[in-house]
């Protein structure tokens, strides 16, 4: 697909968002009731800190890559040209997130090896795409939409490309491997959010959700159509109405599963015998909290 020239998205601010509009909700936050109630309240509403992971900091950097490469003359989009982003990409990360350097020591040969195999990644997108062939529209946009006239729902799409005539294709860039059923279900709800957003703004139904796994060179492709997403509009609403009611009752109960074993909050949850913190006291809640931060890095869910 050919594009328009890319343009940025900025995050909404109290004008751009009706005043009927209470709440906010990404597709990360989502998942993560979806996954493990308790989880969402740690995340979203305790705000727990989080270390950032090898596995997660190397998802940011691919992404970060694959962001820039574009800024390069079609020309010049060659695994050469990326592999040459992957160091200054780093560097970049680490001033603009100083935690990300306490994952390597000073002269650490680790911090090598993850640079390298952040390249090989990009092998595996040059892979299954030619980015020479391709002119997105957007890229890492945050778009966003109301639905059921109260939920403002937002995401940070990787990518977007637009037909000569209209169609959109959405993409996502995945550096882990190709996952089990579970975890691919996880990635298209992620699009399929997306898509209602692109739908219920643009007034156009995604011809392609489109996951590139990159690990393994491998391209997962979806078509939604109206009918579905009008079905997904009512999980996403009915899911924001229990994280509301779960709020009013101050119940989050955790949902064990083999997730848990990347969890970084075991020592504060009952299943693992902790104790969850004493439940905050929030001023008046701000619809768009959420909205004005990222709250997860390109490939930090990968």
């Amino acid at each position: 697909m050919t594009a328009e020239p890319v343009t940025t998205q900025h995050s909404p601010t109290s004008a751009d968002v009706p005043a009927t509009v209470r709440a906010s909700l990404s597709p990360s936050r989502a998942a993560d009731f979806k996954t493990c109630p308790l989880l969402y309240r740690f995340r979203s509403i305790d705000r727990l800190p989080e270390r950032p992971t090898v596995e997660q900091a190397r998802g940011t950097l691919v992404h970060a890559v694959l962001e820039r490469l574009f800024d390069l003359p079609a020309a010049g989009r060659t695994p050469t040209a990326a592999g040459d982003l992957v160091a200054p990409q780093w560097d970049r990360l680490v001033t603009e997130q100083p935690e990300l350097a306490a994952l390597f020591a000073d002269g650490d040969p680790a911090a090598t090896e993850f640079l390298r195999s952040a390249a090989g990644l990009l092998e595996g997108y040059f892979a299954v795409e030619d980015p020479r062939r391709l002119e997105p529209a957007e890229r890492e946009s945050l778009i966003s939409a109301v639905v059921d006239e109260e939920l403002l729902i937002r995401g940070y799409v990787d990518r977007l490309d637009v037909a000569p005539d209209g169609a959109l294709r959405v993409v996502d860039y995945k550096t882990g491997g190709a996952p089990r059923e579970a975890f691919e279900a996880r990635a298209l709800f992620q699009l399929k959010f997306y898509a209602l957003v692109l739908w219920r703004t643009r007034g156009v139904v995604p011809r392609v959700l489109r996951l590139l796994y990159l690990k393994d060179s491998e391209v997962c492709d979806y078509a939604p159509d109206a009918d579905e997403l009008l079905r997904f509009e009512r999980t996403v609403v009915a899911l924001w109405r229990a994280i509301e009611q779960a709020t009013a009752q101050q119940d989050f109960r955790p949902r064990p599963s083999r997730l848990c074993d990347w969890c970084s909050h075991q020592a504060l949850c009952p299943t693992f015998g902790g104790t969850p913190p004493p439940f905050p006291t929030q001023a008046a809640p701000d619809p768009l909290r959420d909205a004005r931060s990222r709250p997860t890095p390109p490939g930090a869910d990968e």
